[in-house]
């Protein structure tokens, strides 16, 4: 005879619960919004311990062990819990929010429905300059008056294209070729499916002060107000040993000892073994792994030795 089924309890997230279907708002015109999700923190515990029920009696115990986890990168307790979100975007954002192909997606599809009439706007004092060290990033804002000129011209650029987009379709034009001039700044959505690991990694990309302010925007919301609430001993972990935390290579963690001791000429010689400071016309030559380097020195408060050698 077989034995009784255990009852088992669907794990839920009361913090969560109060947000289902709230629409986050992101930019101009997008939205960020939980429709589903399966598990919680006490979901990793439980399958970390491959056990029934809620895993520890003590939740120091639970929160101790998911800290442990996420120091040691043990990744795949986190992929028992996932979540689905509704998300309007603009299609330039979503080209690189699609980059990451570890979720379940449906789209919107301008085949079948007329595409979304919302275009994201930038605000005048939103523009901002190519970067001189980052050829694929931003730098400063532009002159707000200048601004005001590109934002004037968008509106009109994304009015125009929008006018003979539907001059197309009442001509009787294809949905699926009408839609061709359509501006990247026009709006999407999808329905977006991913488990807590992969997720994890998304906003750890996507979070960085690196990643284009735009998706950073929807990235910190999916952050601060979603995995906050729904797994908030992950989302502790994941803030303090990932998100801002630092990573040492091993000519860093040697260059960083020595410091430490005062020995700057040694440090100074381990930089110069590594080639990081080749010379011309007496001045240093780019080199991006001395800069990441640099920005890890100064944040620990170390003075960088090769700065004023000779």
């Amino acid at each position: 005879m077989s034995e009784k089924p255990e009852a088992v309890q669907r794990p839920v997230s009361n913090e969560l619960e109060t947000v289902l279907g709230q629409p986050f708002r992101v930019l101009n015109d997008g939205f960020v919004r939980v429709v589903d999700y399966m598990g919680t923190d006490d979901s990793i515990v439980q399958a970390a311990r491959v056990s029934y029920g809620k895993g520890t009696k003590r939740v120091s115990e639970d929160r101790g062990l998911i800290r442990y986890l996420m120091r040691h990168r043990h990744t795949t307790p986190f992929e028992m819990c996932e979540i689905k979100l509704h998300v309007r975007v603009p299609m330039d954002c979503w080209r690189q929010w699609i980059r990451h192909r570890t979720a379940n997606v449906n789209e919107y599809s301008t085949r079948y429905s007329e595409a979304i009439d919302a275009c994201q706007v930038t605000p005048s004092d939103q523009w901002r300059e190519q970067a001189t060290s980052n050829r694929q990033g931003s730098g400063q804002f532009l002159d707000p008056e200048l601004g005001k000129k590109l934002t004037s011209a968008e509106a009109k650029l994304q009015q125009h294209a929008r006018d003979v987009y539907e001059e197309r379709l009442a001509a009787g034009v294809a949905r699926e070729q009408a839609r061709k001039d359509l501006p990247l700044s026009t709006y999407t959505e999808a329905y977006w499916k991913i488990d807590l690991h992969n997720l994890l990694h998304f906003l750890s990309l996507r979070m960085d002060s690196h990643a284009q302010s735009e998706i950073r925007a929807y990235a910190d919301v999916i952050g601060k107000e979603v995995v906050s609430r729904w797994c908030p001993y992950t989302w502790e972990a994941f803030t303090q040993y990932r998100l801002k935390a630092m990573f040492l290579t091993d000519l860093e963690v040697q260059i960083v000892s020595l410091l430490s001791r005062s020995a700057d000429s040694d440090a100074l010689a381990v930089a110069e073994t590594a080639d990081w400071l080749r010379r011309e016309d007496g001045r240093l030559l780019r080199n991006r792994e001395r800069s990441e380097c640099e920005a890890k020195l100064e944040q620990l408060g170390f003075e960088i030795p090769w700065k004023n050698a000779d």
